[in-house]
């Protein structure tokens, strides 16, 4: 339990995980602060607990690496896949070549929001003004279906039938699970379950779990069973293109000034967390992997000291961090999943290049990307990501996506 806070009203607000970013998005900043301290402060009171948790993961995660003669515990989890561990390096080493655009954001949260130095309470609450945006799901699915007609008639057709036809469990009901997620079986078409309420968040949702449902409703139709599953790490990819071709939809067509400034952002924060949080949590776990199998205990201060130093690092001069936070460590349940956080990052920033592609019409691209669709298992996630056309072992997709994110300040701060 995380306590209780007052809310803007002065009213008790129970602290939850679930209502947290709600109230981080608040824009009272005592607000956020005071949920900050209530949620952080129950970790530190465990974190002496949740660091020998985490330490016998990663032990556990030693044994079976060296019972299996692999050269580490990452050797072990990206060998499943056949992924190089150049390309996890890659990750890190790419972003952390391409910092800039990250200071850039965090130094523009600190202009809007009149800060002296942003905290870590300050990180969610939304830039763009409090324009009362509603969309009703009908509007999300014409939305969607017209964004997605840039992958030819044949998507669009098979994509109206998933959007009116049953595949959609639409609205939140009573003893219904939270969340969104995409499940199929090899047979039948997928199901997606949604919990909508009127939300661009959730507009952009309904694309995500679609592109996860039409990737998996091609691939079975595609491939025998023994092909006719995905990795994570492709499986981001299809989500995430969707999410691309949306955001790029509604640019485009849309007159709205504040719904752009709403758009962009949302941009700009999708990249800050999924490629630039996820590469410093990559960076954390591979020390963190690389300390105890060095014999160095995962001790409370030597895995906060560094996770630290990474947030010093990746959010820059106008950040200012703390000690609860630098105990995010012990809050990141995929870290009981080694070496899982890069995948998001590599999902993006395929995804941007393929979207960017078949946007411009190159060459092949929209072939392509759907022959990958339709591809299931059958090649390693590196091969068929690269059959499509991005090559994720380069620097390349990840500096563009950075470039990317550069793109979008210049846009956002030309409508400030």
């Amino acid at each position: 339990r995380f306590g209780s806070i007052k809310g803007e009203d002065g009213a008790e607000i129970e602290v939850t995980k679930g209502r947290y970013i709600q109230l981080q998005e608040s824009h009272d900043r005592r607000v956020r602060e005071d949920a900050y301290r209530a949620l952080y402060g129950a970790y530190n009171n465990w974190k002496n607990t949740l660091s020998a948790t985490l330490s016998g993961q990663v032990k556990k995660e030693m044994f079976f690496a060296r019972a299996r003669s692999y050269d580490s515990t990452r050797h072990m989890a990206l060998y499943e896949d056949n992924i190089p561990e150049s390309v996890y390096d890659n990750v890190v080493r790419t972003v952390n070549e391409n910092l800039e655009p990250l200071h850039r954001s965090i130094t523009l949260r600190k202009k809007l929001l009149k800060l002296d130095t942003v905290r870590p309470w300050d990180l969610y609450v939304p830039l763009a003004s409090d324009a009362n945006y509603h969309f009703p799901y009908d509007k999300a699915v014409e939305l969607v279906g017209n964004a997605m007609k840039v992958l030819g008639p044949a998507y669009d057709r098979d994509l109206q039938t998933g959007l009116t036809s049953g595949w959609i469990d639409v609205y939140e009901n009573k003893g219904k699970s939270s969340g969104a997620y995409s499940a199929w079986t090899y047979g039948a078409h997928p199901f997606v379950l949604l919990n909508y309420s009127d939300t661009l968040k959730d507009v952009f949702t309904l694309a995500h779990e679609m592109g996860h449902a039409m990737h998996s409703y091609y691939t079975w139709k595609n491939q025998p069973p023994v092909y006719g599953g995905y990795t994570i790490f492709c499986a981001e990819v299809a989500s995430t293109t969707n999410e691309m071709l949306l955001v790029d939809h509604m640019l485009k067509t849309g007159d709205d000034r504040e719904l752009k400034k709403h758009l962009l952002f949302h941009h700009i924060d999708t990249i800050r967390g999924t490629v630039y949080n996820q590469a410093l949590f990559a960076e954390f776990e591979q020390f963190m992997h690389q300390s105890a199998e060095s014999g160095i205990p995962l001790t409370v201060d030597h895995l906060s000291g560094r996770m630290s130093e990474l947030y010093e690092k990746y959010l820059g001069p106008d950040f200012q961090g703390d000690d609860f936070y630098a105990m995010n460590w012990s809050r990141i349940p995929h870290f009981y999943r080694s070496f899982y956080v890069f995948q998001y990052a590599t999902g993006l920033s395929a995804a941007a290049a393929l979207s960017r592609s078949i946007l411009t019409g190159a060459d092949g691209a929209l072939d392509r990307y759907l022959g990958f669709l339709k591809s299931g298992s059958s090649k390693y996630s590196i091969e068929l990501l690269r059959d499509a056309g991005v090559d994720m072992s380069k620097p390349d997709p990840i500096a563009a996506t950075a470039g990317l994110m550069n793109d979008l300040l210049d846009q956002v701060e030309n409508l400030l």
